[in-house]
């Protein structure tokens, strides 16, 4: 189970979420996506997904099964879309502790046996960020190439270490960069330092700046629907298959 998350916006969250998870699919795995952000972008990314559909909102919120509200939207690939009362839950404040673990709750009552489950995941760690998290294995931090996404990088990984802390568990940690060029000095300076800083989680894959990532969505296609033969394509290609042959599940 992969939350894709990173406090900061604009960092290729959600393109990452979207197209590491119908590579996975398309190499034949079978892959859950569950899209935690109110804003419901990853369900818009695939098309044909009304907004008032219920979803993860139902869920959280209600005591769903995942099972009655998943869509499939490609081969080997099913989706809970976000449903519009989603940003409900941050409001939430009966239950204690048991509020961060619904998820978790929902996944193991899940009936469909999946390969990967790849959660989407706000900009920011409240009650729904933390719910991804309680119910993860793994966390895929994508990166742009800047010195601000640095600092808010170190802040991040002080709050998972915390969740490791409740959990008592260690969480893999994998950093992704995107929007990369990798002939702007900037841009290498920022992989060094995350190297330095943060030895043996950054992945060898960086998702190149491609103008084709950013026009999809709007299209309802992955990028590998929409120029299959791009850059991003074959990035999340072998990102995919990095994560697979790394300590992903």
């Amino acid at each position: 189970m992969i939350a894709v998350m990173n406090q900061k916006g604009g960092v290729g969250k959600t393109t990452t979420a979207i197209n590491l998870g119908h590579a996975l699919a398309l190499s034949g795995k079978r892959v859950l996506l569950l899209d935690l952000d109110p804003q419901a972008h990853l369900s818009v990314g695939f098309g044909n997904v009304p907004p008032d559909t219920p979803g993860m909102d139902a869920v959280l919120l209600d005591g769903e099964d995942i099972d009655e509200v998943l869509l499939t939207v490609r081969d080997n690939l099913d989706l809970v879309p976000a449903g519009p009362g989603l940003s409900n839950m941050e409001h939430l404040k009966e239950g204690g502790t048991e509020r961060g673990m619904r998820l978790r709750n929902a996944l193991q009552r899940c009936d469909r046996n999946y390969d990967a489950v790849v959660m989407d995941c706000p900009p920011a760690v409240g009650l729904l960020g933390m719910n991804a998290l309680f119910a993860s294995r793994e966390v895929l931090i994508p990166i742009s190439s800047d010195f601000l996404a640095l600092q808010s990088l170190s802040r991040f990984m002080g709050t998972l270490q915390f969740v490791e802390e409740t959990l008592r568990r260690p969480m893999t940690k994998r950093v992704v960069m995107t929007r990369y060029h990798e002939r702007r000095r900037l841009a290498r300076e920022v992989r060094e330092k995350l190297q330095e800083y943060f030895p043996g989680q950054v992945l060898d894959t960086s998702i190149r700046e491609n103008t084709a990532l950013a026009e999809c969505p709007s299209y309802g296609e992955t990028i590998f629907e929409y120029e299959g033969r791009s850059h991003g394509a074959e990035d999340y290609r072998l990102l995919a298959n990095e994560i697979m042959h790394g300590s992903w599940h």
